[in-house]
């Protein structure tokens, strides 16, 4: 096996954070010229289950994340930042494919290996959609990916072979967190034969070989990403790093001394959620300072995000925003996000328009210089004039999420401040979200016909989904045929009185 060993943790001095930051500027036009002496290094930091206004960024007053915040005080946060869907899997498999994940029969979660669904263990993301990864690297950038993967485990899925050259990480949807927790279980299990062990207690890998583990894993993956932008900077070419942190998804699980400073937290799931984002912020810190130490800050494009909206049960906050995690409101799939490059993003800016991670595909591909395959579908769009001006690049276009459930679907709809939304079988819903950010003011009897070109434009997205490759669960796939999903007539009928038509 290959040990990893301890590398000592690099304190991130938030006095120093602005001295970094105050560097030379760099011009805007020649950071996207074609040369690798201009094109920016592009770093995409995820956090998994991270809720809305658990950041300092984004007005949290329990958890702090200073080093979060310097980086986003020294850039642009994106207040209307959404991701493709309101799960893990499907989310990732959206940014990293420029397409909503439903259109290539990807709308669910890959299920826990070792946990009675294995003959879904064949799966993942279709290999015939050319990922974001593979454009940069073909274009001569040095590509990396640490953390959490969830986007199939067989080899043809592997981030090795999607345009990764350097991966270390977990290649399942979740994964615990204390080494000598974990091992010890997978060393049992697999002495008793057991073939499919659950993944969140295989041993992490390097490049495809298992490797032994040695510290708290949100604490190893922001090791290796340091490690890598050392390597990076070694390099002549420009890097791409998709650094996907598990926290602070489920289980929660953190050290005692993160803990520590949220003592005041009374909630015991609130306190350990904390202590994971803590733990997070401090690898962010220590990611900062590599990138400062090698004079590659100011040559970096750093976005941050989440994969989805927090958990509510597991100790998050996604308010002002309604529900969580898995949910078509606001809650589940609008998340935190930030952009950084110092003297190209603007500093202090807050950019209110919708933004979606399927617009990093486009985005980054033209920042690189890069060639998107011809023929490629792209269901974002090159935001990046937008950004730094502060334009609206939207003004007319929509931003979808679906979520299928037993029998009917959840739908979430974002055009302009417009927001239609249909929830457990409820009637439709039409909100202002630049009026009511929480979606308590239905406004659909007033702006009927708002809602109804909406909800047909919606369908006709939906329309065009084939049936999902794979399930959650073995019992979601029969009932998927057993109530001859996905039933889009019955979801998408609607009446001006604002009741749905045809209730199932």
């Amino acid at each position: 096996m290959l040990l990893r060993t301890f590398i000592p943790s690099i304190a991130f001095a938030i006095v120093g954070v602005g001295a970094m930051f105050a560097t030379d500027e760099i011009n805007a036009n020649d950071a996207i010229a074609g040369d690798d002496t201009s094109r920016p290094n592009i770093l995409v930091i995820m956090c998994d289950d991270l809720g809305y206004a658990d950041v300092g960024f984004n007005g949290s007053t329990d958890i702090q994340t200073p080093n979060l915040d310097a980086l986003a005080k020294a850039g642009t946060v994106c207040t209307s930042g959404y991701v493709a869907h309101p799960f893990c899997g499907p989310s990732r498999m959206g940014m990293m494919s420029g397409r909503y994940p439903h259109q290539f029969g990807a709308p669910f979660n890959l299920p826990n290996s070792g946990q009675g669904a294995d003959a879904y263990v064949e799966h993942g993301i279709d290999p015939d959609e050319v990922l974001i990864s593979t454009v940069l690297q073909r274009s001569g950038y040095f590509t990396a990916a640490v953390g959490k993967w969830h986007m199939g485990i067989q080899s043809s899925f592997h981030p090795n072979h999607r345009g990764f050259e350097e991966y270390y990480g977990f290649l399942g949807g979740g994964h615990k967190y204390f080494p000598q927790q974990f091992q010890g279980v997978y060393e049992r299990q697999k002495a008793r034969g057991i073939q499919h062990i659950n993944e969140y207690v295989r041993p992490l890998e390097h490049n495809g070989r298992p490797v032994e583990e040695t510290e708290y894993v949100t604490d190893g993956l922001s090791r290796e990403a340091v490690r890598i932008i050392h390597d990076a900077a070694a390099d002549d070419r420009p890097f791409f790093m998709f650094l996907a942190y598990n926290a602070p998804h489920t289980p929660l699980e953190a050290k005692p001394e993160d803990m520590a400073p949220f003592a005041h937290i009374d909630d015991e799931n609130r306190r350990t959620y904390a202590g994971m984002v803590f733990a997070v912020d401090r690898g962010v810190g220590q990611i900062a300072n590599a990138l400062a130490e090698t004079s590659q800050l100011n040559d970096t494009l750093i976005v941050f995000l989440s994969d989805n909206g927090g958990k509510t049960s597991a100790g998050a906050d996604n308010g002002p925003l309604r529900e969580g995690k898995g949910s078509t409101y606001e809650g589940g799939y609008r998340v935190p996000m930030f952009f950084h490059w110092p003297g190209v993003v603007k500093a202090g800016q807050t950019y209110p328009h919708p933004i979606t991670a399927l617009d990093f595909y486009p985005t980054f591909a033209a920042l690189a210089d890069a060639s998107i395959p011809e023929g490629k579908v792209l269901d974002g769009k090159d935001v990046w004039s937008s950004l730094i001006d502060g334009d609206n690049p939207r003004p007319d276009e929509m931003i979808y999420a679906m979520r299928h459930r037993q029998g009917f679907s959840d739908v979430g709809a974002r055009r302009g401040p417009w927001k239609i939304t249909r929830t457990f079988r409820s009637p439709w819903k039409l909100f202002n979200l630049e009026q009511d950010i929480s979606e308590s003011r239905d406004l659909i009897q007033q702006y009927p016909d708002v809602a109804a070109a909406m909800i047909e434009q919606t369908k006709q997205w939906s329309s065009t989904h084939p049936r999902p490759l794979w399930f959650d669960n073995r019992k979601a796939e029969a009932e998927w045929t057993r109530l001859e999903m996905p039933r889009h007539d019955e979801t998408f009928a609607f009446e001006r009185s604002g009741q749905p038509a045809g209730q199932p």
